[in-house]
């Protein structure tokens, strides 16, 4: 089995889950330290996932959200975001993905972000491109992602998630206004969702000051393989972070010198 396939089957394992518990009168809701909500289906998933790799591919680490890390001891390590949105899923909101990333030798090789509340999943292999997958009216319809060709700030669309001084953007937060000001159109597609349209060719520009790792992960190889740039605010390519900028490359020079 290929890694991508196996990513795959981890999707179907979390979308079971994560479909079945959505808008369920007895979801169970906790709160972490840093104050932020989690599920029972973001546990429930991350659980199987683990199970599930244990058994086919039991030497491999993983690095998820909601447990300890298991180490890894071939160089191979999954990085799992089970409910990425996870406000918007006890909410009822149906914007909310899971991102499954596979590192290897400290390179992302293969990604899955599936959001099955909407019908999408997006998938990328290293040097294989980006694709998504749609159900519309109950057929699947397979599509190749390129990002798009705008090249000028006056005409981008920007996606953002929060407009938060204090909590979110901090000392960004006047060039944010700038640019929410100087772009074509800007929207509050939040989480995966920003990223994943970017990627799509949709939108032009996401930034996200604060990610963590398995919120990056996944989405990074998609907007690679589909001709964009992911780097942090600092020009850094790749998800180390504590943010991310995701263009379709053609804006992201100036978009470094504007969060300079």
């Amino acid at each position: 089995m290929n890694d991508l396939t196996l990513a795959q089957q981890l999707a179907d394992i979390a979308d079971q889950v994560s479909l079945a518990r959505f808008r369920a009168n007895d979801l169970v809701i906790d709160s972490k330290p840093d104050l932020t909500p989690v599920s029972d289906a973001d546990k429930k998933i991350e659980q199987l996932i683990r199970e599930h790799l244990l058994k086919l591919s039991p030497e491999d680490g993983v690095i998820g959200e909601e447990f300890e890390n298991k180490v890894s001891t071939n160089n191979r390590e999954w990085i799992l975001d089970p409910i990425d949105g996870t406000k918007n899923y006890i909410r009822g909101v149906p914007i909310w993905a899971t991102l499954i990333a596979l590192r290897q030798n400290n390179e992302i090789t293969c990604t899955v972000v599936s959001a099955p509340a909407i019908n999408r999943r997006w998938y990328a292999s290293k040097g294989e491109g980006a694709y998504v997958l749609e159900n519309i009216l109950g057929k699947e319809e397979k599509r190749k992602l390129k990002v798009s060709a705008v090249s000028k700030i006056s005409d981008a669309s920007f996606a953002f998630a929060e407009v938060i001084k204090k909590d979110h953007w901090e000392d960004y937060y006047d060039k944010f206004l700038k640019l929410t000001n100087d772009v074509w159109r800007s929207r509050g597609f939040g989480d995966f969702w920003g990223h994943m349209l970017v990627a799509e060719g949709a939108v032009d520009i996401a930034i996200e000051p604060k990610l963590a790792l398995w919120d990056m992960a996944a989405l990074y190889l998609i907007i690679k393989e589909a001709g964009g740039s992911f780097t942090n605010l600092k020009g850094v390519d790749g998800v180390g972070g504590p943010g991310a900028i995701s263009s379709n490359t053609l804006l992201h020079n100036e978009l470094l010198t504007r969060f300079k």
